[in-house]
């Protein structure tokens, strides 16, 4: 029903309307009787099988929705009704920011991706964490933590600590993001020592916790062999509980879509199918140098069953959805479940 009905129509519009859009109609669809007991006949399924106990917690299954989609916790208590085993809110940063100008999202059909250059927006921390505290249901929640636009990266620690203290108490483990494209300056946080001292940091505050909570890094696809070696140096050094793998490309190589369109949608991350080899690749390079104690989250690409497999045969423990979540709807998580019970 999603994709031969739903979904052509609403890629007739802009897909950032259609995003704030599908947030009304599910918060308002979710308020009808009986509605969560019917979203849950259709998209979840549980079974002892697809429990996984990763970073000290037991997730009920490995499908995540991935950082990016939930970014201001709106949608907590909803989306657990979709199937999936955990969410990773944010990217949140310490002030209220609107991002970059519109238009910063786009769909590129042909190549079943997204481009987006949202930067950041979002509410602010403390309006994620109060939503967080208040939310009813018991899924798994990662906090995914950034830096505010204007912060130099002289000061980054701050806004990466402000974070990590005001949602410390409302979600199980936490992401360092450093590796958004669309923030100025942002990626040359993944450089060798402003990562390791930032990382450093972070953990001390987190030793000083009655709890110590997961704390893992995103990464760029676009590494190359010499700064992922230096990724995973750090990793062991500070100790880490994962890596994400990955997050959005700025590479447009073998894209079908014409240039003329590219040029035209401009500057921006590619998510989706396009993402899929690279990531995998990155995730079999991780798991081959990492120790077994450092887990992986794989995400880029997963459109079908088969390449959430994919993913998890790589080395992942888990997996996250984001683009593949938009292009097929949300009977993937359930199709993915069934199909790791088959495997």
């Amino acid at each position: 029903m999603y994709k031969s009905l739903l979904r052509p129509l609403l890629f007739k519009i802009d897909p950032e309307t259609v995003h704030t859009f599908s947030y009304s109609a599910i918060k308002t669809g979710f308020k009808a009787p009986l509605s969560k007991q019917l979203s849950k006949k259709m998209f979840c399924l549980e079974h002892p099988k697809l429990e996984r106990k990763v970073f000290g917690l037991t997730f009920p299954n490995p499908v995540g929705l991935a950082a990016g989609f939930d970014k201001n916790a709106l949608l907590v208590d909803e989306f657990e009704n979709f199937g999936f085993g955990f969410l990773e809110i944010g990217t949140v940063t310490p002030r209220p920011q609107p991002g970059n100008d519109k238009p910063r999202l786009f769909r590129l059909p042909t190549d079943q991706a997204l481009i987006n250059r949202m930067g950041f927006n979002n509410q602010g921390v403390e309006v994620a964490a109060t939503r967080l505290k208040y939310r009813k249901s018991n899924i798994i929640i990662g906090g995914n933590i950034g830096k505010n636009k204007n912060t130099p990266n002289e000061e980054a620690l701050r806004d990466y600590q402000y974070c990590f203290e005001s949602l410390y108490e409302v979600v199980d483990y936490f992401v360092v993001n450093v590796s958004s494209p669309n923030t100025p300056d942002l990626r040359a946080l993944q450089d060798k020592e402003p990562l390791r001292f930032l990382l450093e940091a972070l953990q001390r505050r987190n030793a000083l916790k009655p709890k110590v909570k997961p704390l893992l890094l995103k990464i760029a696809p676009d590494l190359n062999q010499e700064q992922l070696d230096d990724i995973i140096e750090i990793a062991i050094q500070t100790k880490l509980d994962g890596i994400i793998a990955a997050n959005t490309t700025v590479s447009r190589k073998e894209l079908k879509t014409d240039k003329a369109t590219l040029e035209a949608m401009g500057a921006g991350g590619v998510s989706g199918r396009p993402l899929k080899e690279r990531s995998n690749e990155i995730i079999k390079y991780l798991r081959q140098h990492l120790p077994e104690s450092i887990r992986i989250i794989g995400v880029g690409g997963i459109m079908t069953p088969e390449d959430a497999l994919e993913k998890l045969a790589a080395g992942a423990d888990l997996i996250q959805l984001y683009t593949g979540f938009i292009y097929e709807g949300p009977s993937l998580v359930k199709q993915i479940n069934k199909r790791i019970l088959q495997s």
